[in-house]
This record gives structure tokens, C-alpha cells and sequence, in this order.
């Protein structure tokens, strides 16, 4: 018979305000990277997201990603959403095996969300970034693998007044970078982009429109990062994070800026 009861826990087991402290004691098989470190598993072909970004400026951040994922060298998918909020100050965006890296963000939301009706309060962006590199470090059996999920991290800081970007390697260090940071298969060609164009003051209207150029560069270089495509009307996802809180910008304002950055180009201007 079904035990529908809650597990009781001892005065030194319980998992307290951490969400995946209480999946270690009740369903381990739902943590980061469950399932996937064994040899059979690493001859599975998972899709992957390729290129995202973060770039800080005067009054937050902004973060963006290419659409496409890929699966060797095929397209996988030519609509993945790589950009997503975390809470209402902060975003993650993913680079990798995209089903573990949405799992990874799911579970990091709903960790959270748990910790504040825990403790009747929001974790700092400090923490929220430490309890990110705990994930990442879960997942690391399955990224020895190949299944690896590395995110950037980024959010408006209450305390300081201004937004701030993490970087992650694939056993949980946690980076911050002092203006901006890019991941995935095209991020060097878009970190190069944005560092000849970032300048410390900019509003968010030109870090948006660097954004899209830096993707667009990074297209030309990489195979595994989706352009603009103004046949099926794809641009990138892009988010901006302020004192106002997550917002992601609307598909119709990226696909009148991408168009305009297209126009310059042609003309011998912007890209």
C-alpha cells in the first residue's frame, strides 16, 4: 500500500531551506545528472544550445541567446528558448545539453521559490549564484560524460545597486566577471565583439542592440549558432534585468532591431 505520509526526519537530517538537500533524502533520481553517468548513456546524442551572453549596464543587465540547438552537425531545433528568469531580480541562461540544462533550471526555480517560503525571505544574489554552482556541481558524473551544462548567471544586486554576471565551470566554480561574459560554441567570437564595443555607462537600449551584433558575429564564425532568420521571422532571446525586475524583451522590438542591424550592415555600417 501507498505511504502517502511526509518523511520524518531526526533533529540533525532535516534538509531545512534547501530544496535539493530534501531530494537527496527523498528522490535522488530527480537531482542534476541522475540517470546519465553511466557508460551506456554517454553513446546518447543530445541536442545542445550553443551561444548566450550577459552584459552588464548602468541599471542592470542584459542576457541573450541564439535559437538554435544542435545535435552533431544537424539542427536540432531552430526555436530553444536559452534565456530564462530565475526569480523576479535574476536570470540564467543556458549553454550545453539543453534536457539537462533545462531540468537543471527548472529545479534551481523551484529551489528558490522553497527557500523563501522557508525563511519569509529572498536568498541574496551572492547566494542565488552559490546555490546555481551547487547544481552545476551535482550534474558533474553526468558532464564527465558528456552531458555538459554550463550556465551564465546574472541579476540585479539590491544591495549594491547594480547588476552582476556569474560564469560557471563544469564542477561548480562559481566567477563573477566584471562587465560581461559569454558561453557555449560561439561565445569567443561574441566576447570578442563585445569587448571592442562595451563601454562602462551604456544604457540598456545600446546593450540590447550590442547584444544582437555580438550574436550575429558569432553566427558568422560558428556553424552551431543560429543567425537571424528572416524567413521563419527567428531572432534571439533577449532579457533585461533591473531594479524593475525580469523582463524579456518583446519578439517584435528584437525583430525591428535585428532588421535595422541588418540594414546598416548592408549599407557598410554596425556589423
Amino acid at each position: 500500500m501507498f505511504d502517502s505520509s511526509p518523511p520524518s526526519y531526526g533533529p540533525w537530517r532535516g534538509p531545512g531551506s534547501s530544496f535539493v538537500d530534501l531530494l537527496r533524502q527523498v528522490a535522488p533520481q530527480d537531482l542534476p545528472g541522475a540517470g546519465l553517468d553511466t557508460p551506456a548513456a554517454a553513446a546518447i546524442e543530445l541536442a545542445h544550445g550553443t551561444t548566450v551572453l550577459a552584459i552588464r549596464y548602468e541599471a542592470g543587465v542584459v542576457m541573450a541567446g541564439d535559437r538554435r540547438a544542435t545535435m552533431g552537425y544537424t539542427i536540432a531545433n531552430r526555436r530553444v528558448e536559452k534565456v530564462f528568469p530565475a526569480d523576479e531580480l535574476s536570470g540564467v541562461a543556458i549553454a550545453g545539453a539543453a534536457g539537462p540544462a533545462v531540468e537543471l533550471v527548472k529545479l534551481f526555480q523551484v529551489q528558490l521559490e522553497h527557500y523563501e517560503k522557508i525563511e519569509g525571505e529572498t536568498l541574496s544574489l551572492e547566494g542565488k549564484a552559490n546555490q546555481l554552482g551547487q547544481l552545476v556541481r551535482a550534474n558533474l558524473p553526468a558532464a564527465m560524460q558528456g552531458f555538459v551544462v554550463v550556465p551564465l548567471f546574472a541579476g540585479y544586486d539590491e544591495r549594491r545597486g547594480r547588476g552582476r554576471v556569474f560564469s560557471y565551470d563544469v564542477s561548480g566554480g562559481k566567477y563573477e566577471e566584471s562587465d560581461f561574459q559569454t558561453n557555449g560554441s560561439g561565445g569567443v567570437h561574441a566576447r570578442n565583439w563585445i569587448k571592442a564595443q562595451w563601454q562602462d555607462g551604456m544604457d540598456r537600449d545600446a546593450v540590447v542592440d550590442l547584444a544582437l551584433r555580438a550574436l550575429f558575429a558569432a553566427a558568422d564564425e560558428d556553424v552551431a549558432t543560429g543567425g537571424p532568420d528572416l524567413i521563419r521571422s527567428i531572432y534571439p532571446t533577449v532579457a533585461a534585468i533591473s531594479a524593475g525586475g525580469f523582463e524579456e524583451i518583446a519578439e517584435p522590438d528584437i525583430e525591428a532591431r535585428a532588421q535595422r542591424l541588418i540594414g546598416g550592415r548592408e549599407e557598410g555600417e554596425g556589423l
